[in-house]
């Protein structure tokens, strides 16, 4: 899903002090490490095919939005660690999954400013940078599959590399934007399902997130045709829920136009009825796209929300001993 013009005009229009904040926000932690960058696959990509140009940063004559840094052409996928300083570390981790709409990648907007926020309460953010645009032959109206395979190996290359990066194993989560969002929930309910076979021993490490954040996520309920959302009562067919789906934390905002409110609240209600520990918040105001960025809005306060969700789920306590 890509953001609206809409969506930038609120982001424009929100009070100076608001941006300020925005920019001390993407700012490098204090005392944070380097952000390391490490390929998801040791050599060639499970499941990819067709010819990719060189991958790239949309000119902003071509990009989907001018308040985000766009990226394309991803064939290499890899995550960006950025780990908090030490004296906040809480052992969490959660892989950052931008948005885009299986096209590109929201790189700066809902990728490096999540983890910086999540740098601030204490949480490893990883910023995971997969494959897009869709191949030849996948069809919009649905989610491109080559992106959840590289979900599903980040979080075992996660969970495998935990004790030498100070993570906690049994609190690694993932959270997606929009089309990341969308991944976000398909890696949470595609656990017991690896989509590719087996490449080395990081494939035999669990590859099921503690947890799943979804902001304004898309492809929850069926399109048809492309960015028309059909029978919004409906969780779309190819989205299942599994006995042992962890945890879910979904946002929306009311009036989004691009990914409407009803893919959470339909997921919501799914969860609920497989007895699946889930909160949804929806807000009034927000459009799409709104990211972690500060503004006159209430839906600006979803992280806040967030935090508080965590807590209460003991996913930021200190350093537990693995079980």
């Amino acid at each position: 899903m890509k953001p609206s013009i809409q969506s930038l005009a609120q982001i424009l229009a929100a009070p100076w002090i608001s941006v300020f904040f925005g920019f001390l926000l993407v700012c490098p932690i204090q005392g944070a490490e380097e952000p390391r960058v490490l390929p998801v696959w040791p050599g060639t990509v499970p499941g990819d095919y067709g010819r990719i140009g060189p991958e790239r940063v949309r000119a902003p004559s071509e990009a989907p939005t001018k308040n985000a840094k766009w990226i394309t052409n991803v064939t290499k996928p890899t995550i960006t660690i950025f780990r908090p300083a030490k004296d906040k570390d809480t052992g969490a981790a959660i892989l950052i999954c931008p948005g885009g709409g299986y096209w590109n990648l929201a790189w700066d907007l809902e990728g490096e400013e999540v983890a910086a926020w999540l740098n601030t309460v204490g949480v490893t953010g990883v910023v995971l940078k997969y494959r897009v645009p869709r191949r030849p032959g996948q069809p919009e109206p649905l989610p491109a599959p080559g992106p959840l395979l590289d979900a599903q190996r980040a979080v075992s290359l996660l969970r495998s590399r935990a004790e030498e990066w100070g993570i906690d194993p049994n609190r690694i989560g993932i959270l997606g934007f929009s089309a990341g969002g969308h991944l976000a929930v398909a890696a949470a309910t595609h656990f017991d399902q690896r989509a590719y076979e087996p490449i080395d021993e990081i494939d035999t490490v669990s590859c099921r997130p503690a947890f799943a954040v979804a902001i304004y996520p898309g492809y929850l309920i069926e399109q048809h045709p492309a960015g028309v959302e059909t029978n919004k009562s409906v969780l779309a067919p190819y989205i299942r829920i599994p006995k042992e789906t962890p945890p879910i934390f979904l946002v929306h905002a009311n009036d989004d136009a691009m990914a409407g409110s009803e893919n959470s609240v339909v997921m919501y209600l799914a969860l609920k009825r497989a007895t699946v520990a889930a909160e949804l918040h929806i807000y009034a105001q927000g459009g799409h796209g709104f990211g972690v960025r500060q503004s006159s809005l209430p839906c600006s306060t979803w992280t806040d929300r967030c935090v508080t969700w965590l807590q209460k789920q003991a996913f930021l306590g200190t350093n537990a001993e693995p079980k």
